[in-house]
């Protein structure tokens, strides 16, 4: 049987060993942590525009990211008695402390401009943004005197203090914020863009509740580098198949989208399209030169759009011409959402901002599933139709 002191010594050597496999495995996650986020800012780096705000975003949260998981290792050295130890534990559980709203906080400026996309809202966000981090920062450096959120005891030991929840309630709060805002407005966004921004908050919430309820577990940041790849995949696939100066899906996402559409019907679930394309599009550039006629495609990109639904798709079709595809199976319906885009555009003629009046020329049609037309064959019909009805335009504007 072993002695009182002999048992105390075992078992202090159970929990060293446990602590080392602790640190180990921290150390472990962190650095394969920073492997994953390294590869998407290499990624990044080759496929993102420099002057885009929502890319710059998204770079300095990568390196924050890469920073705070470095800054971890450093506060894991919780026990560990030798020299320089405590002086790490102490540096890297400050420092984690002070960075925790960075991220959360960058999010919300991130999601907030994939919302809105407007650069003067998100300058207005800076501010009270500025004014938690600061709050943090100071009521941090007052918890040093105090022990309110942790301290580290003489035997280099971390505790949590009476307020730890205080800076968890911060972060927790802002990643709410930024779900809030993406489900709020969530009409403003794609599928899964909407779905990618929402799932961002998910993994750091459940790292975060984790922690509260086991003392010593901390996944905080390596779930953020989980979200950190979802949205990262959505911006590659978003990329691949953007019309980038219009914003809207291109000719090769069209072609895999409509293809799907007519796989999928069957009689009585069908489907609709309109080719719409924009008259006298050369005259505008001709006119007001390239930048107005860049900026005449992207206007007719919004209107068309605001007058969709959240599951219907428009996409560029080429040039001046775009494709509207709708869940729509009857033709009456389909008609009565021409009329609707035709509202739509003698609204904006109507509207003192103009500097040129905009057409639309469109053929439409409904699928029809008995005559198993080919993605390729339906296009050509509904191009024809659009055809006639520019001919028709033309005719009567030189009549």
């Amino acid at each position: 049987m072993l002695s009182l002191p002999a048992k105390l010594w075992d078992l202090e050597n159970i929990y060293t060993e446990r602590r080392g496999m602790s640190l180990g495995s921290n150390i472990f996650l962190n650095v394969y942590s920073i492997m994953i986020v390294l590869i998407i800012y290499f990624h990044a780096l080759r496929s993102f525009e420099k002057e885009s705000l929502q890319d710059r975003l998204y770079i300095t949260i990568l390196n924050i990211t890469v920073l705070m998981l470095g800054i971890d290792i450093l506060s894991r050295f919780d026990g560990y008695s030798s020299v320089i130890y405590p002086e790490l534990n102490t540096l890297g559980n400050f420092l984690i402390f002070l960075m925790n709203p960075i991220i959360p906080s960058l999010w919300v400026v991130y999601v907030h401009y994939q919302v809105f996309r407007d650069e003067r809202k998100v300058r207005q966000l800076i501010y009270p943004l500025c004014i938690i981090n600061v709050f943090n920062a100071g009521t941090l450096i007052v918890s040093q005197f105090f022990g309110w959120f942790y301290y580290i005891d003489s035997d280099n030991i971390y505790h949590r203090g009476p307020y730890f929840w205080l800076p968890v309630l911060i972060t927790i709060s802002l990643i709410f914020a930024a779900f809030a805002i993406t489900l709020i407005n969530r009409r403003r966004l794609d599928k899964k863009s909407f779905l990618s921004l929402l799932f961002f908050a998910i993994p750091p919430t459940i790292s975060i509740l984790l922690q509260i309820r086991f003392y010593g577990t901390s996944l905080m940041l390596n779930s953020v580098v989980l979200s950190l790849l979802v949205v990262f995949l959505n911006i590659q696939n978003h990329s691949m198949y953007t019309d980038h100066l219009t914003n809207v899906n291109n000719r090769k996402k069209l072609d895999k989208y409509l293809k799907k559409k007519v796989k999928a019907s069957i009689a009585g679930k069908v489907f609709s399209a309109i080719l719409v394309d924009i008259n006298d599009f050369k005259l505008i550039n001709d006119t007001y030169g390239h930048d107005i006629g860049d900026q005449a495609l992207g206007t007719a990109a919004k209107l068309l759009k605001s007058c969709l639904g959240r599951n219907d798709f428009i996409a560029r079709f080429g040039g001046d011409e775009f494709c509207l595809v709708l869940d729509i199976s009857n033709m009456s319906v389909l008609e009565a959402m021409v009329c609707r885009i035709k509202s739509c555009l003698e609204r904006y003629n109507q509207s003192d901002s103009r500097l040129y009046s905009l057409g639309f020329s469109m053929g439409y049609a409904v699928y029809d599933h008995h005559l198993h037309m080919s993605a390729e064959e339906f296009l050509k019909q509904i191009d024809v139709l659009m055809y006639q009805e520019k001919q028709a335009y033309k005719n009567k504007t030189e009549g």
